[in-house]
């Protein structure tokens, strides 16, 4: 049964008839136990695989008796066992090191450090006796990397890839009326991607009780066709419905549309005979829609399908899967349409982790990236370079962001056909996705016949996978691997013959996959290279690697072209590992237009001003250029006003036209004081903004994202810092150390502030530990706060440091 993001509850009310044993999908998250192994030595890795008759020679061998077997005992072996609740990325509790890998974020994990690159799970459960007879299975959304899974001691096999949903059949396997025991091993020893991509069970775990017949796992797929004025949409149901057990069995199929509104929208049915024990049978129902809602960004109405099986008149399963109605095509003249009327993809990059978790990224802070991105103008998500977290996925199906999905590694054998098939068949009843991709700068590839010939061949196989969606492939000049793409994708203009591929090419359909944004690190202003920060390459006209302004280069170029689709700039978010073109101790990237907490850059309102209808007036520098008084600055004014006046110090250095796309400069020579901009619209004074030079830190502000979060032992709020003179204005330099207290029923799940060369620690080594520091960078730091178990009542969080006004923020956890 497939997993929703709602409730279990409010999924099985969906269903007609109250079925014996309801299907169940249970959160698997809870109660864990954490080891490391050893990737180079047996003897410390638990044995495992070195017993006489080890797990491969003979189901559930009695000579087993590592973490997989019914009776391990830790207290045979050295490995410290700790509690964890899933997602759960141990990478983060690694300290750094210049001799570990530079695109990981030089953390110590990889072939280098065996005794922390592999890690056992654990997990004892009991099942009631009466689940006899039932089919249970276990699902994980991602273990990174090269799991291997086993229950009550058999071994149900392995996973190489990170990033690939693995569902096992478990029923055979277990003691009903008693214990069971899951155990994993994940080795992280090998990277699969050249970014941070931590390790661990960093996705949710579900066990799925169904019927022996039932619908099969991702066995929904949900796809409308529709005509503008949009007055009706046909609707197509595919269901494909496994009978896992020892008899044939008949079936009827009873499908339910419910409008966003709750009421139904369209009822179909379909009958099937003889479906032969252990196999699995796809049927075919279409329903008719009347005045569809549909989908789109700025209304993102989502449909939910009720399924139900029914056997000799009894519903014995119930699948509910969210989806949508919308009509999404690329065009090569106009770009991608969406509900017919073209659309510009205002996009971004974006890789999974985040300060203070890592990979492990809860839902609630999945969403909380996507709103801060949308902020500033951003309408569309490109995973790069792996399938995405589920809940991602339902983030942007509710918030209105459209989506460019991207498989993990280009091939045409079973290793990769595999995965591609896994990615969309999990995905593509999200109506925010609207173009898969196979690939992204393969090198090896993209300049030759290799090129081109894969990828045809994995063209068609997103094709029979999902006729619906075109397909994408992603190149950093070479030109094979487009040619035979539905959507050709061009990281960089700089590398890619653009307007020469447009000649070429007329018919080509094609997208910014990449786009440069030219970031550097928050609030600096003066290469600080060997601490590992660096000022923007927007404002940096001095070396190859440095244009000026080169996000508004990027977003002109496509903006001025219909027949581009649009772009996607790297990156959204900061990311740990790859800090190019800087090295330890740098251990993140600096490209994203917020950084790795999600604190706005001076580029995010180069966005801001050309994405968004708000009213935009943004100055940079700030004003606390200490050490540089009476040396030459250049002021930016990025703004969507017709006009903007610029004064330093009470003078006026002129008043000056906005160009379309652009910014305003103006120079000056820095001395304390104050920076005021005037914008004008049409004609008149609309705005004003000012930044001024700051005393020093004197308050702590504090300010959590939420105010309510569920009592449910996951869920999360993010609380953001912020420092203030005695005059009440920002300081933008500060970096003070913060004393952390909770109280109430939560923790503290993660800390962090945004500084590229972070190396300290990012959560308590205990979780429940009821206090923790954090240092400011520039001025901010944030502190993720997680529901503590199922108590409801008011949580606080008071933040103090020496000499400063403290601040309490109050969540209520219910």
């Amino acid at each position: 049964m497939n997993r929703l993001t709602l409730l279990m509850a409010s999924m099985l009310s969906l269903c007609t008839t109250v079925m014996a044993h309801g299907a169940e999908t249970i959160n698997f998250d809870e109660n864990w136990k954490f080891a490391f192994g050893n990737a180079a030595d047996p003897a410390k890795d638990f044995g495992c695989g070195t017993e006489y008759f080890n797990y491969l020679t003979k189901a559930a061998s009695i000579h087993n008796e590592g973490p997989y077997s019914p009776k391990f005992d830790p207290a045979k072996w050295d490995n410290e066992w700790k509690e964890v609740n899933l997602p759960h990325d141990w990478v983060v509790d690694l300290p750094f090191s210049p001799d570990a890998s530079h695109s990981h974020g030089y953390k110590t994990v990889g072939y280098k450090y065996p005794e922390t690159s592999v890690g056992w799970y654990r997990k004892v459960f009991s099942l009631p006796a009466d689940d006899l007879g039932r089919h249970l299975s276990l699902r994980f959304d991602g273990i990174f990397r090269d799991a291997r899974v086993w229950v009550n001691g058999f071994y149900l096999g392995s996973e190489p890839s990170g990033y690939a949903s693995q569902v096992y059949d478990i029923s055979e396997y277990l003691n009903y009326g008693g214990d069971n025991v899951i155990a994993v091993r994940a080795d992280a020893s090998l990277e699969e991607g050249w970014f941070y991509e931590g390790a661990g069970i960093y996705r949710h775990v579900w066990l799925e009780k169904t019927d022996p017949l039932h619908v099969a796992p991702f066995g929904t797929f949900v796809h409308s066709s529709l005509a503008y004025p949009y007055d009706t949409a046909e609707v197509t149901i595919e269901t494909t419905v496994d009978n896992k057990g020892n008899t044939p069995a008949s079936y009827e199929l009873r499908h339910r549309l419910i409008a966003p509104d709750g009421s139904v929208a369209a009822t179909a049915s379909a009958s099937e005979t003889g479906l032969l024990a252990k196999e699995s049978r796809r049927s075919i129902s279409g329903v008719t829609v009347s005045k569809p809602m549909l989908w789109d960004v700025d209304s993102p109405h989502l449909y939910k399908l009720v399924t139900e099986v029914v056997k000799d008149g009894s519903v014995v399963d119930c699948d509910t899967v969210v989806t949508g109605i919308r009509d999404a095509r690329f065009d090569p003249d106009k770009g991608f349409l969406l509900n017919n009327r073209p659309l510009k993809l205002k996009g971004v990059n974006m890789h999974q982790d985040h300060a203070g978790v890592g990979a492990a990224i809860p839902d609630a802070l999945q969403a909380y990236r996507l709103r801060e991105l949308k902020k500033f103008g951003v309408n569309a998500y490109r995973s790069s370079h792996n399938p995405m977290t589920p809940e991602m996925l339902d983030a942007c199906d509710s918030l209105g962001i459209l989506v460019l999905e991207e498989n993990r590694l280009s091939g045409i054998n079973d290793e990769h056909v595999r995965l591609l098939k896994r990615m969309i068949e999990r995905d593509r009843n999200h109506p925010s996705i609207i173009v898969w991709s196979v690939g992204n700068e393969e090198w090896g590839i993209e300049w030759n016949e290799f090129g081109n010939r894969i990828s045809e061949s994995m063209r068609e196989y997103c094709h029979r996978f999902d006729p619906t969606r075109p397909m994408c492939f992603a190149t950093s000049g070479g030109p094979t691997v487009v040619v035979p793409a539905d959507v050709a994708g061009y990281n960089y203009i700089m590398q890619n013959p653009v307007e020469q591929h447009r000649r070429d090419y007329p018919s080509r359909i094609a997208l910014g996959s990449e786009e440069t944004t030219g970031c550097g690190t928050r609030g600096i202003y003066f290469d600080d290279r060997d601490n590992g920060r660096m000022a923007s390459l927007n404002r940096s006209p001095n070396g190859s690697d440095s244009i000026l302004n080169c996000i508004g280069r990027g977003w002109r170029f496509y903006a001025d072209r219909p027949w581009l689709a649009g772009l996607f700039y790297w990156t959204g978010f900061d990311y740990r590992g790859e800090p190019n073109p800087l090295k330890f101790p740098a251990t993140g990237s600096e490209f994203g237009i917020l950084d790795y907490c999600g604190f706005p850059k001076d580029e995010a309102f180069y966005l801001k001003s050309w994405w968004t209808d708000e009213p935009v007036l943004h100055i940079l520098p700030h004003w606390n250029l200490h050490g540089h008084e009476g040396e030459p600055v250049q002021i930016w004014v990025y703004s969507n006003m017709d006009e903007v006046e610029l004064a330093v110090n009470g003078k006026s250095l002129g008043r000056k036209t906005m160009p379309r796309n652009g910014h305003l400069a103006w120079d000056a020579v820095y001395q304390p004081g104050k920076v005021t901009a005037t914008g004008y619209k049409n004609g008149k004074k609309a705005m004003t903004a000012k930044v001024e030079t700051s005393g020093a830190p004197a308050k702590i502000n504090a300010a959590a994202d939420r105010q309510l979060i569920k009592a449910d032992n996951h869920d999360v709020a993010v609380v953001n810092i912020t420092l203030s003179d005695s005059k009440k204005r920002f300081v933008p330099d500060g970096c003070v150390t913060l004393d952390l207290t909770v109280d109430g029923p939560v923790r503290i799940l993660g800390v962090g502030n945004g500084d590229p060369a972070w190396q300290d620690a990012e959560r308590p080594a205990d979780p429940m530990s009821r206090t923790f520091k954090v240092k400011t960078f520039n001025g901010m730091a944030q502190v993720i706060l997680q529901a503590a178990g199922n108590e409801a009542a008011t949580a606080t969080l008071a933040v103090s440091s020496e000499g400063l006004q403290p601040a309490t923020v109050s969540v209520d956890v219910r």
